[in-house]
């Protein structure tokens, strides 16, 4: 028994650790755009480089072309763009070098897209169902149309950092499924589309819609991230206690002549 907690407590200490062991000396930094999901021609954009290391200097790329070196203040750069044209849609990465030893360098971090909004695309059009108040726990559709076939549609919600939902259309139009909402999914939601021929430009943001998402009622379940935490924890107890039962059981089970 003592030997299975000795070997699971050893196992989770190894996992929490592992990321440590074999470490490059200068982790790749991480990148986003301010403001994200599309720039309006002519408007400004700031691109924020964050690292993990002082005494560095970052480097803005794009696509083979590269920006003046900026010093950080603390652990982040910004390079400002003003005046955006279509030159400089595209995919963004950012690195950081030893001011000292700039032969000491980070990886590239994960790209970013600078969208630009092309003012003759149409508007598209946005509409939820159910509309109204709806109820926790049921499901949503967010309905994006367009005027054109061959794009691609993304789904934004107001103050959301991640990454917008795309998806393909079926005809001139595409949806995306929230099933059973809770207090989370509330919140504005607008879509836009980019053409597949060009996918750094995009159409100008869909008006609003708001989903309104009551409150759950006395006794009701709702599955939120503290009770996914809690049914994954409680699935990790079983999973210890089946352990030190199998080492105990064969323990045992070599100890009977």
């Amino acid at each position: 028994m003592a030997s299975a907690l000795t070997v699971i407590l050893l196992s989770c200490w190894l996992a929490g650790h592992s990321g440590a062991w074999g470490e490059p000396s200068y982790p790749k930094p991480s990148i986003s755009l301010s403001p994200s999901g599309g720039v309006s021609l002519g408007g400004a954009v700031s691109v924020w480089c964050r690292g993990q290391r002082q005494g560095v200097r970052f480097l803005l790329n794009k696509e083979g072309r590269h920006f003046p070196a900026v010093d950080p203040k603390g652990l982040e750069a910004v390079f400002s763009i003003s005046n955006v044209s279509w030159d400089d849609r595209g995919s963004y990465n950012c690195s950081y070098q030893n001011r000292s030893k700039p032969s000491a360098a980070s990886s590239p971090s994960d790209p970013v897209e600078l969208v630009v909004r092309d003012p003759s695309l149409p508007r598209p059009s946005i509409s939820l169902s159910p509309t109204g108040v709806t109820a926790a726990g049921a499901d949503v559709t967010i309905r994006c149309r367009g005027q054109r076939q061959d794009m691609r549609f993304f789904l934004h919600k107001a103050g959301d950092l991640n990454p917008p939902r795309h998806m393909d259309p079926a005809g001139d139009g595409a949806e995306f499924h929230i099933p059973t909402v809770g207090r989370q999914h509330g919140g504005n939601y607008s879509c836009s589309y980019q053409p597949r021929s060009d996918p750094f430009v995009s159409s100008q943001p869909s008006h609003p819609v708001q989903l309104v998402v009551a409150a759950a009622p006395p006794g009701h379940q709702d599955f939120t991230y503290a009770n996914i935490a809690r049914l994954a924890l409680s699935a990790m107890v079983l999973l210890i206690m089946g352990l030190i039962l199998a080492e105990a059981y064969y323990s045992r089970s070599r100890e009977v002549p």
